[in-house]
Order: structure tokens, then C-alpha cells, then sequence
């Protein structure tokens, strides 16, 4: 039998051309971002872009998306001090921290955008979703997800939670992030720097899991051997060992080099795909997911798939997935790892065999979705990139989830913190009374899952209405552009882009902390008040506040939060269908 050709590439269609927009109601906490998308994906703007914002048009009847605050949060400050994303942002300074950027209003308009693209999506086969309804609690509450099931797990931390961490300072001033997953690369990169051998022993554990913690507590010696090195030092010790280093950029250094590319790529095949109509309550059920992903990007991704009905198949090397067990673990499975792929299947691949790569092939030939995170040409490189995979299976959408995207020349690893200090996220994510530093909280990993699978279901989508298969792009790039755009913005037009001194900064009260709306500000000292006594007084005067979560145990006793087959604790899906 002849070898299938590879399909041409067609122009690229939006998924929602033809479709129209219209907003109406009170504004939600993301109407802005949703509206873009969704223009960027092919809708018409008909009337306003607020509020509730349905989406119109052709066969498909209509779909309507709106976002709350939910719960008793009002506003981004008082989402991120409830949901916990105060204290694990403020673990690298010993107290919690608010992000200056609004993290938890980005989540929740990527998390309405794709509940559209699958109420769409559902309806274009049969089905009769007509609204979707997305918090922003929630949408805080899946974005620390790994922490919190973490936090209600059986065994404590692997490593210790304390202050401290990255990024290092050169002695002529260089601010720098550090990267390396290879322990005999961090030893090397040190011992270059002649740090004392104890501090690169010791240092090595927590620097490997500050992904997971969000704090890095090594040795203050480690920070001394920085200082007391040049930025051509530094960048000479790093060459040398194969580490990667990068120093921090401002948003105005990201403003001028901006290409104003969308956060994700779509590009269409010119082959037939027979759509299938399903009535399930589900938007993706019937739907195959092949997941051959690594840490969090491409994971979470695959597992808001399978949230929203698809059934996922995670591609693991032979012996299984090495994060399985990954402390602290619940019934033996780690816990981090159940909160990203809980409810998947697995299928042991051994990717380097010639045979195993043909079977994976053979899988691909079933599949709806094969999604990746590999390092960059290493699919080609294996025979797996999309025109392979196309052979067996054209009306296959393919997915890549990467660090770059290819946009950034010269790039370092792409990698959440590595890209956070190239776009200026380190800037952004901090008031103007404090130093530039990147969040040790994985933002962009999680946006970029939260990304991918947007892009994944616009693909579906596009492949549902034209009868082709897709190819789909996303990367970290893209989750950092859009979540500084507003920063970025003010950055291009020469204004500062930073938020004032103090901006989100809890204040302190007798036994714990409180956290006011951002338009408010408290007319009085709290210090010496009960975290209840200072609410009470601030509530009688009409000001917004509620506690800071300090510890995320508080959260799993109560609230929506339950716990899976494993006794792991399991957020609530982020998204409401009617």
C-alpha cells in the first residue's frame, strides 16, 4: 500500500469565522481578554464586549460565557489572598505577597474562552450547551492546584520551606536567573565560581524543587560567590559547564522587540475530516487525547481535555512516569503529579526504539489530539513531528506546547523561570518599591497549559467546521505577552509600567494578615487588631477586605475542594455548562 502523502497546508481559517460577538451585562473580571481572543480566533464584534458575551452565528446557534468573582472575593486582591496564591508567591520573602499582575483575571478569561470553544464545539456536533460560567475563585484554586494537593498530603515536603531563592546578582550589578536540570552542570557551573563544595551539595535539592515548593532556602554562600563574580564571569562559568544564565529584562526591553504575535498558531491541512455528532453532557466526550508531556505545561493542558469529557492517554517511558513519585505522595502516587493527571491512562512508549516509535504512530492513527512539550527539533528529530503523524492520520490535531515558539533569537532554555526574567514578568509581578525578581509560584507554566488547551480546543474546533486537520502552536512566550500586556502596553508608550510602592501587599494584624480590594486602603493601623476585629471595622466602614490563606491546609477542610480515588485533594472543575 502506498504511503498516504502529507497534507498541504490550507489557508488558515479561523475556528469562529462567520460567528459574531455581543456583550451585555455587568463587566466580569476578564471581558477585555476574552473579547481579543476571541476576535483573534475569527468573531465578529456586534455591540458591546462586557459582561455576559455570547457568540453567534452560522448552524451553531449560540453560546454564552460570563466570569464572577465568586464566593466573597471582589477583585483580584482578594481572589489571590482566598485562593492561596499570596502565600505561595510570598514563600521566596518569608510572608505573603500579592502579584502585581492580574494573574487570577488572565486564568479566568483563557478558562472562559475555551468553555466557549467547547460549547461551540459540543453544539457544532449535536449538542445543546448554550452557557458557560467561569470564577475567578476557581480559577485561583486550579492555578495552585499542585501546591494544595501538596498541602493534604500524607507525608510532608521533601525539601524544607523556607525564604530564599533565585535570582543571583553578578558584583557589577547583573540580576540573573539560573537554569540547568542535570545536577553535574549545577556542581560544575558552582565549583567555576569557586563556591565552597558543602553550599553545591546542599543547594542542589532545593534548587531542583523550587518548582515544585516555590521557595529555594540554600546557602547564603552560594548568593556570596555571585556577588563576588563579574556578569563575564558568570557567563563564562555557565558556557563552560553547559548551565544556562539569563539576566533580567525589563517589560520596555520586551515592548521594542514585540511582535505582536497571537498567543497561539493555527494552521490547517487540506485534507477531509468526517465530523461525529455526540449529544453527551460533556463537550469532549468520544474525543482521544495522546499526551506525550513533561512537569506541567503540556500535562495540565491534557488534563483540562479530560476535565471537559476527552479520554487521555499519557505517553510515559518504559518503568513509567519518574514524577509518580515525586514527594510527598498520597497512597504511594504523588500528589503534585495526581493534581495534573489524575483519571489519565498510560501507556509505557519507549521513544529511542525504532519499534515503540511505530506503535506510537499506530495510536496517533486514532487519536483527535496528540500534544507534546518536547525540547525543540525533538520530534523531528524522532520521526513524531506533526507531517509524520499527518501520514497516518490528517484530520489529526497536532499540538506543540514550547518555551519560545521560535519567535526569540538566542533564546536560553525555556524553561518558567528562564522566561519570566527574558519577557520582564519579574518586573511586572512586583510593586515599584521592590527589586525586579520572577515568581517562584510556576505562572507561566500553568498559563501555558491554561494556553494550550485554548488552543487545542479552537483547533478542534476549526477541524470540526472545515473538515481539516490542524497543526497548533503555544508556548510560555505566549503566556508571558499576554499576561503583561497591560504593563507592556504602558511600557511602549514610555509611562512607567510598574504598579506603586505597596501595591497588594497584605497588612498585618495581631494574628495573622488581611488583604484590601486594590481601590481601597485601610484609614487606620490594624496592627494591633484581630484578623476578625480588623475585618469587622473595615466591613462597617464599606471597604472590601478578606483574610489572607496563609496555610493551604485551611483551605481542604471546607469549600468546594474534595479528594480523589488516591485521597489526593481535587479542585472543583473551573467551568459551569447549562
Amino acid at each position: 500500500m502506498a504511503t498516504p502523502a502529507i497534507p498541504a497546508v490550507a489557508r488558515t481559517a479561523g475556528p469562529l469565522d462567520g460567528l459574531r460577538l455581543r456583550g451585555d451585562g455587568p463587566p466580569g473580571p476578564a471581558d477585555g481578554l476574552v473579547a481579543e481572543h476571541l476576535r483573534l480566533l475569527g468573531a465578529e464584534t456586534d455591540g458591546g464586549c462586557g459582561g455576559r458575551l455570547t457568540v453567534t452565528g452560522g448552524d451553531i446557534g449560540g453560546v454564552t460565557a460570563r466570569s464572577t468573582w465568586g464566593g466573597t472575593a471582589t477583585d483580584e486582591a482578594t481572589v489571590q489572598a482566598a485562593t492561596g496564591i499570596m502565600a505561595v508567591h510570598g514563600r521566596r520573602d518569608g510572608t505573603p505577597r500579592g502579584l502585581a499582575v492580574d494573574y487570577t483575571a488572565t486564568a479566568t478569561g483563557v478558562l472562559a474562552v475555551q468553555g466557549l470553544l467547547a460549547g461551540l464545539l459540543a453544539r457544532a456536533r449535536g449538542g445543546n450547551v448554550t452557557q458557560v460560567e467561569v470564577s475567578a475563585e476557581r480559577a485561583g484554586l486550579l492555578v495552585v492546584s499542585q501546591y494544595l494537593a501538596a498541602a493534604g498530603a500524607e507525608e510532608g515536603e521533601a525539601v524544607e520551606l523556607a525564604a530564599a531563592g533565585p535570582p543571583f546578582t553578578s558584583a557589577d550589578g547583573i540580576v540573573f536567573e539560573l537554569e540547568t536540570l542535570d545536577p553535574g552542570v549545577w556542581a560544575s557551573f558552582w565549583r567555576t565560581l569557586d563556591a565552597p563544595e558543602e553550599s553545591i551539595r546542599r543547594g542542589w535539592r532545593p534548587f531542583q524543587f523550587r518548582y515544585a515548593t516555590a521557595c529555594a532556602p540554600f546557602l547564603q554562600p552560594l548568593h556570596e560567590a555571585t556577588r563576588a563574580r563579574s556578569w563575564e564571569r558568570i557567563r563564562y562559568a555557565a558556557e563552560m559547564s553547559g548551565a544556562d544564565v539569563c539576566p533580567l529584562h525589563s517589560l520596555a526591553e520586551r515592548a521594542a522587540e514585540y511582535d505582536g504575535a497571537a498567543p497561539w498558531q493555527l494552521t490547517s491541512y487540506d485534507e477531509a475530516y468526517a465530523p461525529r455528532s455526540s449529544a453527551d453532557a460533556l463537550p469532549l466526550t468520544g474525543f482521544t487525547v495522546l499526551e506525550a508531556g513533561r512537569r506541567i505545561q503540556a500535562p495540565l493542558a491534557a488534563h483540562l481535555l479530560g476535565l471537559l469529557g476527552a479520554e487521555v492517554i499519557r505517553i510515559e517511558p518504559p518503568g513509567g512516569d519518574p514524577l509518580r513519585g515525586m514527594p510527598p505522595a498520597c497512597s504511594g502516587v504523588s500528589a503534585r503529579w495526581l493534581a495534573l493527571n489524575r483519571g489519565k491512562k498510560a501507556v509505557e512508549v519507549d521513544i529511542k526504539s525504532a519499534a515503540d516509535r511505530e506503535r506510537l504512530r499506530e495510536m496517533a492513527a486514532d487519536a483527535d489530539v496528540f500534544l507534546h512539550n518536547w525540547a525543540p527539533g525533538k520530534a523531528a528529530q524522532l520521526g513524531l513531528d506533526h507531517e509524520h503523524l499527518a501520514r497516518a492520520n490528517p484530520a489529526l490535531v497536532y499540538a506543540y506546547t514550547s518555551g519560545w515558539a521560535d519567535r526569540l533569537s538566542e533564546a536560553p532554555m525555556g524553561t518558567d523561570f528562564m522566561v519570566q526574567a527574558r519577557t520582564g514578568v519579574g518586573e511586572a509581578v512586583r510593586p515599584a518599591d521592590e527589586p525586579a525578581a520572577p515568581s517562584l509560584m510556576t505562572l507561566l507554566d500553568v498559563l501555558g497549559g491554561l494556553l494550550g488547551a485554548e488552543a487545542i480546543l479552537a483547533g478542534l474546533l476549526l477541524r470540526e467546521r472545515t473538515g481539516r486537520g490542524v497543526r497548533v502552536d503555544s508556548s510560555l512566550l505566549g503566556a508571558a505577552d499576554v499576561l503583561t500586556a497591560p504593563h507592556r502596553a504602558r511600557a511602549a508608550q514610555g509611562l512607567d509600567p510598574r504598579r506603586p510602592a505597596g501595591f497588594r501587599r497584605p497588612l498585618r494584624t495581631a494574628d495573622g494578615w488581611i488583604a484590601l480590594a486594590d481601590l481601597s486602603a485601610a484609614p487606620y493601623d490594624i496592627a494591633e487588631l484581630s484578623t476578625d476585629q480588623a475585618l469587622e471595622r473595615l466591613r462597617e466602614r464599606g471597604l472590601a477586605a478578606v483574610p489572607v490563606v496563609t496555610d493551604l491546609a485551611d483551605l481542604l477542610s471546607s469549600g468546594p475542594i474534595t479528594r480523589d480515588a488516591y485521597g489526593a485533594p481535587a479542585v472543583p472543575d473551573p467551568w459551569s455548562f447549562a
